[in-house]
Parts: structure tokens; C-alpha cells; sequence
């Protein structure tokens, strides 16, 4: 993972999304909430650099999913279902795996630029010494429940950004835009 800036609210969001969804809140209690945020999914790809939130890797924007930080489906969230600010760009599987675990899980926009880094070649993601005391049981909890430390589908997916930065497909400034992370495990290995 890695810092993120909360990107800014489009012009549209409040007509488009709060006002839309908190009236068909007001005319729907207790139903499942309707899904006006994927409207502006795009804007929120584009905040994010089109990079997962927590896996900070490349996902086109039709393939990535808005993730309520604080979820949609607690009741003590309801009123932050249509809040531009508690929306975060991630991966489908990596949404799906956050489930309802809230702030059991670090936010992209809390975490710090060197808390995490990838090893190389294995591509595996660990923790730096850098993560706070206080935060590390944080830290670890969200590598093994959104799967980023070592799964197979995460390890595979970071092993072909780096073979295509090997094979010349993609120079180190390609690389930075699509595995930022791993960009960074290249820059350090150059140095050292």
C-alpha cells in the first residue's frame, strides 16, 4: 500500500449521488441502498491514477469497483452510503475481500509513503520498519485479509508488471504509472 491524496468531489456529485441517494434513502428505509456512485466511478479512477487503493496496481476504470471505506452495509453507515469522501478506487476481488471489515482495515488515505515495500524478484509485499508501533497489527491485519502480501493472484499480477519492465516492454516511468511500488523495489535495487 501507499499514501493516496483523497481526490476531489466532482462538480456533479452532489446532485448526481447525495441527493439522488439520500431521497431514495428517505423513500426506502431498510432497503438494500441503490447504487448511484458508479456514475462517477470514472472521476474516482482518475483520482486515484486508475491504481488500486490497496493493492496500488493498474485496473482500467470499467474494471474497478467504487469501495465504501466505512461499508454501506452496517446501519451505523447509512448516512455515509452517497459520501464522496468514504469512497475508495479498488480491485473487484480486493473489494470483495475487504467485506464489511471497515477500520479493521488501514485506509489508503492514512497509510504512509514507505510503511510498505514489494521484494524482488519474488514480488512478495511486506512491511517496513517505518509502520508505527501502533499501527502494525493494523498493517498486518490488511495484508492477510485483502490477500496483498502473498496470494497467488496478487503475486502473479506483480510478477507480470516486473517481467514487462524486464523484457523492455515497459520503461521504469511506464512502470511508476502501473505498480508504483514495484517501481520503487526496481529504483532500490539500482541503487544498492
Amino acid at each position: 500500500m501507499m499514501q493516496f491524496t483523497p481526490p476531489p468531489e466532482p462538480a456533479d456529485f452532489e446532485q448526481q449521488v447525495r441527493k439522488a441517494g439520500n431521497n431514495w434513502l428517505v423513500n426506502n428505509p431498510g432497503k438494500e441502498p441503490k447504487d448511484f456512485w458508479s456514475t462517477l466511478k470514472p472521476a474516482l479512477a482518475k483520482g486515484f491514477q486508475n491504481l488500486c487503493g490497496y493493492s496500488v496496481m493498474y485496473i482500467p476504470s470499467r474494471m474497478g469497483t467504487v469501495d465504501h471505506y466505512l461499508s454501506k452495509s452496517k446501519a451505523e453507515n447509512r448516512h455515509l452510503i452517497y459520501e464522496w469522501q468514504n469512497y475508495r478506487y479498488a480491485l473487484q476481488r480486493v473489494n470483495s475481500c475487504k467485506g464489511t471489515y471497515d477500520q479493521q482495515i488501514l485506509d489508503p488515505f492514512e497509510v504512509e509513503d514507505n510503511w510498505f515495500e514489494i521484494i524482488l524478484p519474488s514480488c512478495q509485499l511486506v512491511l517496513t520498519d517505518l509502520v508505527p508501533s501502533h499501527k502494525r497489527q493494523l498493517a498486518e491485519f490488511t495484508l492477510k485479509k485483502l490477500q496483498l502480501q502473498n496470494s497467488e493472484w496478487v503475486i502473479e499480477q506483480r510478477q507480470e508488471w516486473y517481467r514487462m519492465y524486464l523484457d523492455g516492454e515497459l520503461n521504469l516511468e511506464g512502470l511508476e504509472k502501473k505498480a508504483p511500488l514495484i517501481a520503487r523495489a526496481v529504483k532500490n535495487s539500482l541503487i544498492s
